[in-house]
């Protein structure tokens, strides 16, 4: 039997199949019941009215997602004339653009920062205290969250909850290749012990969550994407390619002798979509997207020995071989200590040693290397984290402590990157205040970022879906961002 390796889950017509058998195929017709079911759900995608600049634009998506809450005031937005406990530790630098400004931390970002919007008004007002997975859920589902203790934690993911954007995407626009349509890598979204709150399909059911590509190993081991089990993703011994074909022949045979069926599943393209989920067992098209070992030393060197850049790394692999979302979720759990933003202490040395190094370097080499080989021009990158850091160091926000040497979290003004399919380059959208605690112009929600990123790919943002109520919800509610859009 072959055995695509994932998460315990349900799919959506029966909740007692677990994802680990919905994706086992070999020893039994189950590939044409469930994965190609999977595929055939994806097809339900309704066409919207829309159009406009940058509309529909983007292929595919890659969500560098970079949990944690970086500190705009330390990495792309640093403020010169300003009190010692506001001014960033780090010096500032020039960058491609005239006037624009990072800081010392970020010098490869610098040199490429032509080929990106910028929006240094990322902003929102959050209900009650503003921690980590509240600020999670709302950002990858655009909605907030039903239930909040005053510590800012959520219960733990529910069927019930709103899908994630990548759910989404992919049911409206199913990739066109018999590729994985979504992958969600290295790690799951976490703060404490909530793991994965607003990081699945949601109402959607099971069948839309994201392939969940999670290595072994603690969040410190750098390595772990070296040890990726590509084995894991190709036939068996003891079933071979040409026995498995047979079995699909067989299942034809029988649907054509079932002449009821086959009315009743034309509409669905029934056959359609078991090639396609035949196709991606078969052609080992996935198993060979994982293999980093394919690329050069010296892409790999440009990307990081770490994880975050191998991840990147991986994340273009996947796109290039035909998975329509991909999110890089920044490899330490939000609240934690060495290489996590949630900078309450250790400032200084944590991000000039160990995260602004790994983000400098596999962002700006992502950004090139999808430029250099021409997919930038459909694939749309965004980067941001759920919020920013307090312009005043050392202060108490959320109700966490922190040192001199500390940032607390701040929602009220940040910084987000947004590069490739319907985006300006060389651009700043929005301005901060001369702390970067609120933005002067332009603000943008978060959601709004959601919504931009349905319009790129040709999704109208106020599309409607039925949740397990059968009650009708839009995708997102919000407008998408004109000004950054070409």
């Amino acid at each position: 039997m072959l055995v695509i390796p994932g998460q315990l889950g349900v799919d959506n017509c029966d909740r007692t199949l677990s994802r680990r058998s919905l994706l086992s195929v070999g020893g039994s017709t189950m590939l044409g019941v469930t994965l190609g079911n999977v595929l055939a759900g994806e097809a339900r995608a309704k066409e919207g009215n829309a159009g406009g600049l940058g509309f529909g634009k983007a292929k595919n998506v890659i969500l560098v997602y970079l949990q944690g809450g970086p500190s705009h005031l330390d990495l792309w937005d640093p403020k010169t004339d300003v009190p010692d406990n506001v001014r960033s530790v780090f010096k500032p630098i020039d960058t491609k653009l005239p006037g624009v400004n990072f800081t010392e931390v970020l010098p490869k970002l610098a040199t490429v920062n032509d080929k990106f919007t910028m929006i240094r008004s990322m902003s929102y007002t959050p209900i009650g205290l503003f921690n980590h997975t509240a600020a999670i859920y709302q950002l990858h589902t655009g909605y907030t969250a039903d239930k909040v203790s005053p510590s800012g934690q959520l219960e733990p993911p529910s069927p019930a909850d709103f899908p994630t954007l990548g759910s989404n995407i992919i049911r409206q626009k199913p990739p066109e290749a018999a590729m994985l349509p979504f992958v969600m890598l290295p790690r799951p979204l976490q703060e404490s012990n909530v793991i994965g709150k607003g990081g699945t399909g949601g109402f959607l059911g099971r069948a839309y969550d994201p392939y969940m590509l999670f290595p072994s190993g603690d969040d410190m081991d750098m390595n772990k994407l070296d040890r990726i089990n590509v084995d894991d993703l190709k036939l068996r011994d003891e079933i071979s390619s040409s026995r498995l074909e047979r079995r699909a022949r067989l299942r034809d045979t029988i649907n054509a002798g079932m002449p009821t069926l086959d009315k009743a599943v034309s509409k669905t393209a029934i056959n359609e979509y078991y090639g396609k989920a035949l196709g991606l067992v078969l052609s080992g098209k996935a198993r060979d997207a994982f293999d980093l070992t394919k690329e050069s030393s010296e892409m790999r060197d440009l990307y990081g020995r770490n994880t975050f850049g191998q991840s990147c790394l991986l994340a273009r692999r996947l796109i290039e071989a035909g998975t329509r979302f991909v999110e890089v979720i920044w490899p330490k759990v939000a609240n934690s200590d060495n290489h996590s933003w949630d900078v309450h202490v250790g400032l200084s040395g944590r991000m000039k040693n160990q995260n602004s190094p790994m983000l400098d370097g596999g962002l700006s080499a992502l950004i090139s290397d999808l430029d250099q080989r021409g997919m930038l021009a459909e694939t749309l990158v965004v980067a941001l984290g759920e919020f920013g850091r307090s312009p005043i160091r050392g202060v108490s926000t959320s109700g966490n402590s922190n040192s001199d040497d500390g940032r607390d979290h701040w929602p009220y003004c940040y910084t987000a990157v947004v590069a490739g399919a319907g985006i300006k380059r060389a651009y700043v959208h929005g301005k901060s205040d001369k702390t970067g605690s609120a933005p002067t112009e332009n603000p943008v929600h978060p959601i709004q970022l959601v919504a931009t990123v349905y319009h790129c790919m040709g999704i109208p943002p106020n599309t409607i879906q039925y949740n397990h109520l059968n009650q009708p919800r839009e995708l997102v509610q919000a407008e998408h961002v004109e000004g950054i859009l070409a």
